[in-house]
């Protein structure tokens, strides 16, 4: 394991700006959600996703739109970055999609069911983008948030997150885990969130894994030499616990719902 001085962390906005450049690796590896995540949504909100309007706002290249789509809610993609946007209209040309952001939606007044932010929430000015989703929610609307965390219980994700934490200087995923935090997730108290987990778990090839972890923010906006000797060193550690090259990953699936008076 490297012991030189971690890397630049880089600055919130150079992070958020990062995925563009990496739009399709970020398509190609990073992972889904499972099907018990949007029953659960389902079950808290009390209406069915087939027929809803709803709005899935940074959506990136589209994994979170795309199942909604499935579902058969009227989804509308509204995604900021040029990259990401570009990826999504490629891979998904059926799905309509807007330029905009959460801090300022490109929807009318209570104009949607459902608002939904995949990985994404943390991105947006929790003072700005609150009013914003009780702006265009319709009454009894819901805004659902949901991240993919590292299942911690399991060792080798415990010690694969410490090799992160130790490159880095933080622990990366312990910031996914505030970013699911209630009065994190408001800090002004106006939303009731009802909070669950959803387990569930892939098979992957290593490197598809490494792939996965070199799309997040940290390591895009990592030099390009230290974060290739880096995913050098995991994929040799990686292999230590899976010899035959397929890496088993799993998540937590954090979800917090509120709903609109």
């Amino acid at each position: 394991m490297t012991t030189s001085p971690s890397p630049a962390r880089g600055t919130r906005t150079a992070r958020a700006h990062s995925f563009n450049a990496a739009a399709a690796q970020y398509a190609a590896h990073r992972p889904s959600y499972p099907p018990a995540l949007l029953d659960t949504v389902e079950e808290i909100t009390g209406r069915p996703l087939a027929g809803a309007r709803v709005a899935d706002i940074g959506a990136g290249t589209g994994i979170a739109t795309a199942l909604l789509h499935e579902r058969g809610a009227r989804v509308l993609a509204v995604e900021p970055g040029d990259g990401m946007a570009d990826e999504f209209r490629r891979t998904r040309p059926g799905i309509p999609l807007v330029r905009g952001s959460g801090d300022a939606l490109p929807l009318a007044d209570a104009s949607v069911d459902l608002l939904t932010y995949a990985q994404a929430w943390h991105w947006t000015d929790t003072a700005r983008s609150v009013p914003e989703a009780l702006r265009v929610l319709r009454p009894g609307g819901s805004l659902a948030l949901w991240w993919n965390t590292d299942a911690l219980d399991i060792e080798w994700i415990t010690e694969a997150g410490r090799r992160v934490g130790r490159f880095f200087g933080v622990d990366v995923s312990a910031e996914k885990q505030r970013a699911a935090r209630t009065e994190l997730a408001d800090p002004t108290g106006r939303l009731d969130f009802t909070r669950r987990q959803v387990r569930w778990s892939r098979r992957v090839p290593v490197d598809a894994h490494l792939a996965n972890i070199a799309s997040h923010s940290f390591f895009l906006v990592c030099p390009e030499e230290r974060k290739r000797a880096f995913l050098a060193e995991e994929r040799e550690q990686l292999l230590k616990v899976f010899p035959d090259g397929i890496v088993e990953e799993t998540y937590d699936v954090l979800l917090l719902v509120a709903t609109k008076p």
